[in-house]
């Protein structure tokens, strides 16, 4: 059995809502809560011994405000609502100092100098074990939508984050645990 962990930031609860309504109109089963992606699965092992260098991170890390913006690809087929918070890039690349996975987790998933923060709306394609692909007309409509229906895009202030864990029988990422920023 795959275990599998990533880490985000989560929207206000209201703004949250309004999202996870939108996509439902072309999403029957979500496969993770609307999040900000702040960490991917890689160099998250399954023994877990980084959580304790996560929550040293955080212990020594202010909250902070962060913008949701407008909707963006990666390539043509991956639709999100792009992110800016100059902190946010501070907190990626300590959390992985601490963390070290390999160069090429790095590179596998995005991150350091090719991570873009980004609260992904809907994807054409299928992840590698979680289906929820759309089609290029219906990731075209989000789109449209989404610049009417989830504006004003807001702003709030980040004192936790949120580590995910892999459901395998749902097939569903989930809460697994949530960390303090510090106060």
């Amino acid at each position: 059995m795959k275990v599998e962990y990533f880490i985000g930031i989560v929207p206000p609860e209201e703004y949250l809502k309004r999202i996870e309504q939108f996509q439902s109109r072309w999403i029957n089963k979500l496969s993770v809560e609307p999040h900000i992606t702040l960490k991917a699965q890689g160099g998250l092992t399954p023994d877990k011994k980084w959580i304790d260098k996560v929550h040293r991170v955080c212990e020594d890390f202010k909250p902070f405000k962060v913008s949701i913006d407008i909707p963006k690809y990666f390539g043509d087929n991956i639709l999100y609502l792009s992110i800016n918070s100059n902190n946010l890039y501070d907190l990626h690349q300590k959390i992985l100092q601490e963390i070290s996975p390999s160069e090429d987790l790095i590179k596998q998933y995005f991150e350091l100098d090719a991570f873009v923060p980004h609260l992904t709306l809907g994807k054409e394609q299928c992840c590698e074990n979680i289906s929820i692909g759309l089609s290029k007309k219906e990731v075209k409509d989000m789109e449209q939508l989404a610049n009417i229906e989830l504006t004003p895009y807001p702003d709030f202030e980040v004192n936790f984050i949120r580590v995910y864990e892999l459901n395998n029988e749902e097939q569903r990422y989930e809460r697994y645990l949530d960390i303090p920023l510090s106060n």
